[in-house]
């Protein structure tokens, strides 16, 4: 733990390289979890999972143009611990290694939460892009028996159904989600257009229940990377599911929302946590 004097922040407290999982041959994964001091304890929690096409990004370094908002201090200030979730990128592993990592970090909070200060029956998982893809597949896939549920999912311009990626695309786009070197095609190593039960088994989509959390889904109209048609397609499924869903598609936005202010879009993910993991919703619904 680090003190949160020590880095000059009065409001919360640091807790560095918790090691969640440790699989023989790779590096301990670990996760990197602040709290609110000021929060009634213990805090809900918001894990987050950043993008960069499953082949880049760490949750140690997140980008600039997501800091120049930073929704994590925001998070804080809205009364949320959040906790950094690491993971293999593809260049190291292949799919489901990606959900596993996010899944230990789930499973250690539902675990050990209370010994740092955050409520394990409230946690809910953020991410965008590649990591809105693995909050999708985290919420759709947990339970409790094995401690990975979660409650909520915010999850930004994320790939729900590869197999429907290429289709999809924007006119203007300029990658082949079914090439060889695609990131869909590394993430499950092996070209997509070739294995489609493997692209099925790496998509959320598949996975839509009546058992999923709430979920909110936002995607900016012109995304040249991530075609919006991928979260409509997901809001549909859940929603004929009966599964609780918001779709927010946002005019004029690419992906990482470059062309529209990112700060109303962070209120909106924090207000939708805010009423979902109050403290008044109930126990989890059995999964």
């Amino acid at each position: 733990m680090i003190d949160a004097a020590s880095r000059g922040w009065t409001d919360r407290v640091e807790h560095r390289d918790i090691v969640v999982n440790e699989v023989p041959g790779f590096r301990p994964l670990t996760l990197d979890l602040v709290v609110p001091v000021a929060a009634p304890q213990p805090a809900p929690v918001l894990v987050w999972i950043h993008g960069g096409a499953w082949m880049f990004g760490s949750p140690k370094h997140p980008a600039d143009w997501l800091m120049e908002a930073d929704p994590f201090t925001a998070a804080i200030r809205a009364g949320f611990a959040v906790a950094s979730a690491q993971y293999r990128l593809s260049g190291e592993a292949h799919f489901p290694a990606q959900l596993d990592d996010v899944t230990a970090a789930v499973r250690w909070l539902r675990r050990h939460g209370d010994t740092v200060g955050v409520d394990r029956e409230r946690i809910g998982v953020w991410g965008e892009s590649a990591g809105g893809h693995l909050a999708s597949m985290v919420a759709l896939t947990g339970n409790d028996q094995d401690d990975s549920r979660v409650r909520a999912a915010v999850c930004w311009y994320a790939p729900s159904n590869l197999l429907t990626m290429q289709a999809q695309a924007h006119p203007s786009g300029t990658i082949d989600h079914e090439a060889a070197d695609s990131p869909e095609s590394l993430l499950i190593g092996a070209p997509l257009a070739g294995n489609p039960e493997a692209g099925r088994a790496a998509s959320p989509i598949t996975y839509v229940t009546d058992q999923a959390p709430p979920m909110l889904l936002i995607h900016g109209d012109q995304d040249l990377v991530v075609p919006v048609g991928q979260s409509e397609e997901l809001a549909a499924a859940l929603t004929a599911a009966g599964a609780e869903v918001e779709l927010s598609v946002v005019r004029g936005a690419d992906h990482c929302f470059a062309g529209v202010p990112l700060e109303p879009l962070i209120r909106d993910s924090l207000a939708f946590f805010t009423r979902v993991l109050a403290p008044d919703t109930g126990a989890l619904p059995p999964h």
